[in-house]
Order: C-alpha cells, then structure tokens, then sequence
C-alpha cells in the first residue's frame, strides 16, 4: 500500500491494554499500523516480497517503511484492536513453541554435522539475533542456552508476538544457510515438529504455508 521513509511517519510505542508490555506503533496520515517483521539493510528483496504479499496477495493495508539501517514492515489496524492482540495468546503460544522446536532442529543439526565449535558459533550468532531485535525473555546469553535447551512442550514459552515468531524464522534460515552451504535444513519441517500435538502442528503448518515463509520453511 505504501512505501514510506522515517520523515514521513511518526513512531511511538503504546501500552498494552492487558499486559506490562510496549508495543510498537506507526502513524500516517491518520492511520496506525503496528510492527510485523524487521529485516536488516542487506534485505531489502525480503522485506519487499512480504510486503507484496500482504498487500497484493492478502489484500491487507501495510507500509514498507525504509531506513538506512534497516527496512520494516507495518500492518494496519484499529487500536481497539489490541485489547485482542493479533490472535489470542494461546494461538501465539503454539507458534512460538513450533518456532523453538526448528530452532532447536537448526541448532542439533549443527552439532551434530559440523562439530563443537560451529555449534557454540550458532549460539553466539543466534543470542546477538535474538538481541538485535529485542526478543522479549531472551535477553542474556543464559537465557538463549536455556532457550536452546528447553522442552517447549512443558516449559512456559517466551511471550512473543508474531512478528517476533516471523523474524525468527527468517534469521534462523539465512543463518542456517550459512552454515550448511545449502537449504535442506530448512525441508521437512513436519519432521522436526513431530512431537507437538497433531492439533497444534496442524495449526501451525496453516499458518507457515501461508506466509512468505513457506518459500523458506517447506
């Protein structure tokens, strides 16, 4: 929908309405649009595919805002909206477990092919990711190990929002990448997601499929 610098928007953050949390919000020419995904400088045809896609192929109102930094996308909505948050938080729950659950995938995979070292390598570029954008709960390198090393199945999952969920998974495969030379890490993600009940796999795969993610995640 639009395509817009920093001088043409104003950005605050608002206070949830039923949780101690800052949320992130964009204000053009009357309309407000929260935070959906970041990408770095270097990711200027990633950000512009998820942007088409929500605009063209979901028909939703969104801004591509470009910095010099970085590029973001933003997503319309009222601010009554929030008091229901974008999906309920069991929703959330269930796709931030499925996220830990690859990321966990991703992490063996390293260890057990590429060594040691390589492994302790992810984790420092995994903690630097995770603290770059702010994840909430995984703000230390103990928190990353412990998130590394949690069973998401009985554990309490961190209190992500979607756009955590998708920038995750997008950092997740251009590091993965990285490090295998090749994509295959990223194929079979039914596989990886074998312990969670089929309900929940269910609902996160129709989720995954219909994002710009499944390009990466299949």
């Amino acid at each position: 929908m639009f395509i817009l610098k920093k001088q043409d928007v104003e950005i605050s953050t608002i206070q949830h309405p039923k949780r101690d949390q800052q949320i992130p919000v964009l204000h053009y020419q009357g309309q407000t649009f929260r935070l959906i995904s970041v990408f770095k400088a270097s990711q200027e045809e990633e950000a512009r595919a998820l942007w088409r896609d929500f605009t063209d192929n979901q028909g939703k109102a969104c801004v591509l805002l470009e910095e010099p930094e970085r590029f973001s996308v933003w997503g319309k909505i009222r601010l009554d909206q929030l008091s229901s948050d974008t999906g309920d938080r069991a929703r959330l729950d269930v796709f931030t477990k499925a996220s830990i659950l690859l990321l966990q995938a991703v992490y063996m995979d390293i260890e057990d092919f590429l060594g040691s070292r390589q492994a302790a390598l992810f984790k420092k570029e995994i903690t630097a990711t995770l603290q770059q954008w702010q994840f909430p709960q995984v703000a230390s390198p103990e928190e990353v190990k412990n998130l590394l090393e949690m069973n998401p199945h009985k554990e309490q999952v961190p209190n992500w929002q979607e756009h955590h969920i998708i920038t995750l998974l997008h950092e997740l495969h251009r590091l993965g990448k990285g490090y295998f030379g090749n994509t295959n890490f990223a194929h079979s993600v039914v596989d990886k997601l074998q312990g969670m009940p089929e309900e929940e796999r269910s609902l996160f795969l129709g989720w995954l499929n219909q994002s710009p993610l499944s390009k990466l995640w299949h």
